[in-house]
């Protein structure tokens, strides 16, 4: 059977598409049914949309291809809006498909008619609205090549119901990338008399190097020159914490001490960065307009470069392809001048992120994280939801690949429970941890049933602290003492998580953290783990509250 639908999938499936992520909904019922005939696509029922898209999300930052989401006309597609937010604002390949009303009946204000291209124009890649059955399979072609090309995006597929049934010439037409391109030679000599005259340079390494041979190359290219590396926010794995050149992270509200020495660095070389509000610490770093210092920017995207920057030297192209081609002919011998740069950034970063001495007394999320670092395997995925309790993994966590960490960049609550999901079904024998607190969990919680369902060994770490604690931390700074709407009354946890299926363990004692962890590690199916905090924000350590100041839980 070749239907309008059947083509759409055809095109998909053509370019990766193995897994969908779905709530059911009557305006795409096409869809739905076609799907039937392509047992190649695993088919992912979810409980909320915005789980579901959530899922989408993290499956396409982790396959670099589209993460697809199937939701319903009207209330299906604004409970699924966060993923487009979410995945504008990660530059994640995302394909929403929503099913709409009738042709007939479009902008004559029908039942749970919206107008998406006003709806998502502003933070979608392209919104496009079907208006016969033979346009779905170039569509489809068109999106993946908007998803997936520059900064990687968000497209909104709209579908009249209509539309989707009728029989059209099938088609597999398969996307191929853009040949990846780089700087001329001349530019590139530019650069490496940049590097070889600066005394304090810095790299600020972006996500566009999660990809094969990205981290690779970051590595080489940093060893070669002997050039620390920053990454930037939360793109943690893309550089090994471990190294004597990893600098740290850009993130909320980086140390003074940190941003000082950064400051003083006489060359920045952002690759692979968008150089966003948060990794340049609120556009001071480097100054804008114009820096401080010589900055070469590298982002394969013409809006993205000298956006906010005037860089010396500004590159729209590939920065894997970049680093590779500024490799020095032979190994870089380091002035005194350079040999003390290197050393002070990195005794700074050891001052900063080291594990506190005094955490071991305490219920914390610094100690759940300390045991996490200790215990976990080497090819771990820590799938993070927003709050405060992230603080220190973001902080003190060592991350080195094939380790990964999934946490919205978006600042999104609600991303834990679906990340981990769709993590640990793209990665099946990797064991995947969503630490959550008592608020995101409430938003997205439900969709561990998946992980129930098929046995997939997911650890989620509950830490309940009772209320929104980000949010209590600008309470206590701005308004002390006065908690109003932060306060949460909870549900037994334990209970739920039992009622779902899974085996359960409460801590409520700092000497039991490493056992029931190490319990987790060794599970082969999923593990459920409260953790009584219990903490009030203004208890909170200091980095803690500078970590999480911007979000929620």
């Amino acid at each position: 059977m070749n239907t309008s639908s059947h083509s759409l999938l055809s095109v998909l499936a053509a370019n990766g598409v193995d897994r969908v992520f779905l709530v059911p909904g009557e305006s795409y019922l096409g869809i739905l049914d076609a799907l039937n005939e392509f047992p190649q696509i695993d088919v992912v029922t979810c409980r909320h949309e915005a789980g579901a898209g959530f899922m989408a999300c993290a499956d396409g930052r982790l396959t670099r291809r589209p993460g697809v989401v199937l939701v319903s006309r009207g209330p299906g597609a604004t409970n699924a809006s966060i993923a487009v937010h979410t995945a504008q604002q990660d530059a994640i390949p995302l394909i929403l498909i929503v099913g709409q009303i009738p042709k007939k009946d479009l902008r004559k204000e029908a039942f749970q008619e919206i107008d998406y291209h006003h709806m998502f124009g502003r933070i979608a890649k392209w919104v496009v609205e079907a208006t016969d059955p033979e346009q779905l399979s170039e569509i489809a072609f068109k999106a993946v090549r908007m998803a997936t090309a520059g900064t990687p995006g968000p497209v909104v597929i709209v579908l009249p119901e209509d539309v989707q049934q009728q029989a059209v010439t099938p088609q597999s037409w398969v996307a191929r990338p853009n040949v990846p391109t780089t700087a001329t030679p001349s530019t590139v000599d530019q650069i490496k008399a940049l590097i070889t005259g600066a005394e304090r340079p810095l790299i600020i390494a972006g996500g566009a190097f999660d990809k094969p041979g990205g981290r690779e190359s970051l590595l080489a290219f940093a060893e070669g020159w002997q050039i620390p590396v920053a990454v930037s926010f939360r793109r943690h794995d893309i550089f090994p914490n471990t190294h004597a050149l990893y600098a740290g992270d850009l993130g909320l509200s980086n140390p003074s001490d940190q941003m000082g020495v950064f400051h003083s660095s006489d060359l920045i070389l952002a690759l692979g960065t968008r150089l966003d509000d948060i990794t340049s610490q609120g556009y001071t770093f480097p100054k804008s307009p114009q820096p401080a210092q010589a900055l070469v920017h590298c982002y394969p995207d013409p809006h993205i470069v000298g956006l906010h920057f005037a860089p010396e030297i500004g590159l729209v192209c590939d920065p894997v392809s970049l680093v590779a081609d500024l490799m020095p002919p032979e190994s870089v011998k380091l002035a005194a001048a350079r040999e003390s740069w290197n050393d002070k950034v990195r005794s700074t970063l050891e001052g900063i992120a080291s594990w506190p001495s005094n955490h071991s007394n305490d219920l914390s999320s610094t100690a759940v994280a300390h045991a996490i670092e200790r215990l976990a395997p080497a090819d771990t995925i820590v799938c993070l939801d927003a709050g405060v309790f992230a603080a220190p993994v973001y902080r003190h966590f060592r991350f080195a690949w094939p380790q990964r960490l999934m946490a919205p960049i978006s600042g999104a609550m609600g991303y834990g429970m679906p990340a981990a999901v769709a993590s640990q079904l793209r990665f099946p024998h990797r064991k995947v941890i969503c630490m959550v607190g008592d608020g995101g969990f409430m938003m997205t919680g439900n969709e561990m049933i998946t992980a129930i369902e098929r046995r997939l060994p997911v650890v989620v770490i509950l830490l309940n602290n009772g209320c929104y604690g980000s949010i209590r931390v600008h309470q206590d700074r701005n308004y002390p003492g006065r908690h109003l709407g932060t306060s949460l009354f909870n549900p037994d946890f334990a209970s739920i998580a039992s009622a779902f299926g899974m085996p359960v363990r409460v801590i409520n004692e700092t000497v039991q953290i490493g056992e029931v962890i190490g319990e987790a590690m060794r599970a082969e199916g999923p593990f459920f783990i409260e953790v009584k905090t219990n903490l009030p924000a203004a208890r909170l350590p200091a980095s803690v509250h500078k970590e999480g100041a911007n979000e929620r839980d």
